[in-house]
């Protein structure tokens, strides 16, 4: 490579050589969205994005923008000779990784948020090559590695279960959007009514209206709430006030550190990610086989450092180990 790219990293990631940021968090010109939850979405007047992603977008932030809707593994010519494919990160519905290739700065894959292990509401997640990798590292630790999905899956129907058993009402706290669909389609097998939180239920609608099936669901009601799951968001102290006898339920993976419990002021926790782990970090690495990694979001200066030991040029956006401004030497 001639010219590396250069990435600039100031809330979300800029690539001023093409004038295009990927996952910007405030307002840009332009910018790729890698998925629809508001840590990685702002009012850009004009984004690149999936169809399903385009679909969360007029869901949660209406308004008129330019969208380029861009299916999975089909090429689109950006200026500058850069061409864009994009290819699912199995993060959440529609959730897309950004593949940059270009005969003078060589490839670049952006992950966005990412779980390599296979989910019931997301594409399987790909693993193109590229020259340089800009990851996610949320749980970028040895000490996260998931339990088998199967495992933990079963541990919630059997809270559900007792909890309805002893005469309460079991409610799931998780993402209104990704995380709570995951979680419907896993009580597939509970043998026990449902209600959705109503923000849930309003995106749950449109994961249907894009082809995919649920078990059957309604929208909470107060009087109507024994003997029934209840899905809603975290925040949704108003609806829980409603349930006479409620146990909740984190779903997340900060699950595996013992004080989340304590932390969410839940009856229970259970590590159900839509992250990748530890080792399917290490396993993404090995599988694109790049030149450099740039680590971004949870313990990125640690798993960069991670990589380094382990023979790869790393480093850590945002962290003390690199400036602001980062220009890699060329290859």
């Amino acid at each position: 490579m001639a010219n590396a790219w250069e990435i600039i990293f100031r809330k979300g990631v800029h690539l001023p050589q093409i004038g295009w940021s990927l996952d910007a968090q405030s307002r840009v010109a332009r910018s790729f969205i890698s998925h629809a939850h508001s840590d990685h979405v702002a009012r850009h007047p004009e984004v690149l994005c999936t169809p399903a992603t385009a679909r969360f977008l007029h869901a949660r932030i209406p308004g008129q923008r330019l969208i380029h809707e861009l299916p999975f593994g089909r090429p689109h010519e950006l200026e500058f000779g850069v061409t864009a494919t994009l290819y699912p990160a199995g993060h959440i519905l529609g959730s897309a990784q950004i593949h940059l290739s270009s005969a003078e700065h060589g490839s670049l894959l952006y992950t966005g948020d990412f779980k390599l292990r296979p989910g019931l509401a997301a594409e399987p997640c790909a693993t193109p090559r590229a020259d340089t990798l800009i990851m996610e590292t949320t749980f970028g630790l040895p000490r996260y590695v998931m339990p088998p999905e199967s495992a933990v899956i079963a541990q919630i129907i059997a809270f559900c279960q007792q909890t309805v058993a002893d005469g309460a009402t079991p409610a799931l706290l998780c993402y209104s959007l990704g995380k709570s669909q995951e979680v419907l389609l896993a009580l597939a097998t509970a043998g026990l009514p449902i209600m959705l939180h109503a923000e849930t239920l309003r995106l749950t609608r449109v994961y249907e209206k894009l082809g995919m099936a649920f078990p059957p669901f309604r929208e909470f009601a107060g009087r109507e709430v024994a003997g029934h799951i209840v899905i809603c968001p975290a925040h949704s102290s108003g609806l829980l006030s409603r349930i006479p006898a409620v146990r909740t339920a984190v779903i997340t993976g900060w699950a595996l550190d013992p004080s989340t419990i304590y932390r969410s002021r839940c009856t229970a926790a259970f590590p159900l990610s839509d992250h990748a782990d530890y080792p399917s970090l290490l396993k993404f690495v090995e599988l694109v086989q790049p030149k450099r990694v740039l680590t971004l979001h949870g313990f990125a200066r640690e798993f960069a450092a991670t990589l380094r030991q382990r023979g790869v040029d790393a480093l850590a956006l945002g962290h003390a180990n690199q400036l602001d401004l980062f220009t890699p030497s060329p290859a």
